[in-house]
């Protein structure tokens, strides 16, 4: 089992540092690109993503237009260790809407319900919950109660009620983080590492199963619609 807390203030440096880890560790399984660890790109994307977690839980202090908030999920026998979190981001206007952000579970505790918990913790809260998955994995938020609202990119839309909110619900821009010098940084050692032919392919591979990504999820929604 797993001790659920829910959280509107930033983390503790420690659980910080534990959440960020889980971003890099199952940045596939997290990230709407899908990118694998055999793409050269891999740690450039492990940077960005998290960098874009990183200040959303800085956003959690207040003071900015983003309102993100946390469920995390602890070990019951061992409350030190985090087992999963929920990061999801409230509506400007009306706190009763949210959208899930990122979600990640350590692996050995996966198919024990964590997810599932930190998600009813979500849905309990806030009337109008939506997400955004891969169609392979529509079918396990649907046995939660989520229905297909549409296709967003890559992705499939689906929220709690089988609506589509209309209130606003701002998100962090991601163009500055990824323009970084840190960025250009580990672009050029990648690019020292593999070589620019390498690169460029990588970068090809990358767009290729985005545009596959966004025709497959579009097709399966409107199927499914």
């Amino acid at each position: 089992m797993s001790l659920i807390h829910h959280s509107s203030s930033a983390p503790s440096e420690d659980i910080k540092s534990h959440l960020l880890q889980m971003v890099v560790d199952y940045l596939t399984d997290i990230s709407s690109l899908g990118i694998t660890p055999s793409n050269p790109l891999y740690q450039l994307y492990q940077y960005g993503v998290g960098y874009e977690v990183h200040l959303y839980l800085e956003a959690m202090a207040g003071g900015r237009e983003v309102k993100p908030e946390l469920v995390l999920a602890f070990d019951e026998a061992h409350p030190d260790i985090l087992d999963g979190f929920a990061l999801f981001l409230r509506a400007e206007h009306d706190p009763s809407v949210c959208t899930v952000a990122y979600v990640a579970v350590r692996t050995p505790r996966r198919r024990m319900g964590v997810a599932r918990a930190m998600l009813d913790a979500i849905t309990q809260r806030h009337a109008h919950v939506e997400l955004a998955c891969v169609p392979g994995k529509v079918s396990w938020f649907e046995k939660l109660g989520f229905q297909i609202i549409g296709a967003q990119g890559p992705q499939i839309k689906l929220s709690s009620d089988g609506t589509a909110t209309d209130q606003p619900i701002a998100v962090l821009d991601v163009a500055p983080i990824y323009a970084s010098v840190e960025v250009r940084q580990i672009h050029a050692y990648l690019l020292n590492q593999h070589g620019r032919k390498a690169m460029l392919e990588a970068e090809k591979k990358r767009d290729r199963q985005l545009d596959q990504m966004t025709r497959q999820a579009a097709t399966f929604a409107r199927d499914s619609l």
